[in-house]
């Protein structure tokens, strides 16, 4: 037994959110029409770029800084090896439905298998990522909620993969990152719906360590610093490769 917390979000950090997703995104649309090289070859440079930027930034970084939007008002902490490792199951996943798409031929079938497998990869990583959350108590799982959240997981891929190779103008693929990062959140905020927070110790405020252990207090700065580090990298090797062109 225990105490059923209330979580409130921060709604500057929601929005903080959704910009990430939209930046993450965004690149992720640039460095997507560069995967099929001369010949038809994967250019596994671009695939790991796009990868890196949607489900590395796109993805993992709006997770996170979603998580840190949450406020339950007791003592939270993260273990890093789930975090490490949600954050390379969202890129390699990303990377690899990107590459299976492009590859000749298209066609409806190949971008649904391509599709579930990001999805897939997403709920991994979002699901691994609330696993390597530390508190004073236990999450209480709602599992048709779970299941509500990995069907729009796989939608929101499949969509994404569909605008990553059918947006051709700057301004479309704002649109199309826009649309991306609204979805991505979508998935996100169902899927934290689908958790109580019970609160079973009688000091809620004690922030939990151990090892690779790191306060929730000390994450944001290395999530912001990550995403940006992330962004400015992607973003001037996108600029640079566009200017040369």
């Amino acid at each position: 037994m225990g105490t059923l917390l209330t979580p409130s979000y921060s709604v500057s950090l929601v929005a903080l959110s959704y910009f990430i997703s939209v930046a993450g995104s965004f690149i992720a649309l640039l460095s997507a029409h560069r995967i099929v090289g001369p010949g038809g070859r994967i250019n596994w440079y671009h695939a790991a770029t796009a990868g890196l930027a949607l489900g590395g930034v796109g993805v993992w970084a709006m997770h996170f800084i979603g998580m840190l939007a949450l406020q339950l008002h007791v003592g939270v902490s993260y273990s890093m090896f789930e975090t490490l490792i949600s954050l390379i199951a969202a890129a390699v996943a990303t990377a690899i439905a990107l590459a299976y798409v492009a590859a000749a031929p298209r066609s409806i079938v190949r971008l649904g298998l391509a599709g579930f497998l990001l999805g897939m990869g997403v709920v991994v990583m979002h699901y691994l990522g609330m696993f390597g959350m530390r508190f004073g108590g236990f999450i209480d799982w709602s599992y048709s909620i779970i299941g509500l959240s990995m069907l729009i997981a796989v939608v929101v891929a499949t969509v994404a993969l569909w605008l990553a190779f059918n947006t051709r103008t700057s301004v479309m693929r704002v649109l199309a990152a826009g649309v991306m990062g609204a979805a991505v959140c979508s998935m996100h905020y169902t899927g934290m719906a689908a958790a109580s927070f019970i609160c079973t110790t009688t000091t809620p405020h004690k922030i939990p360590s151990g090892l690779a252990v790191v306060s929730a207090l000390q994450l944001p700065g290395w999530v912001l610093m990550f995403s940006m580090a992330a962004l400015f990298i992607l973003a001037l090797d996108q600029f640079v490769r566009y200017t040369a062109e």
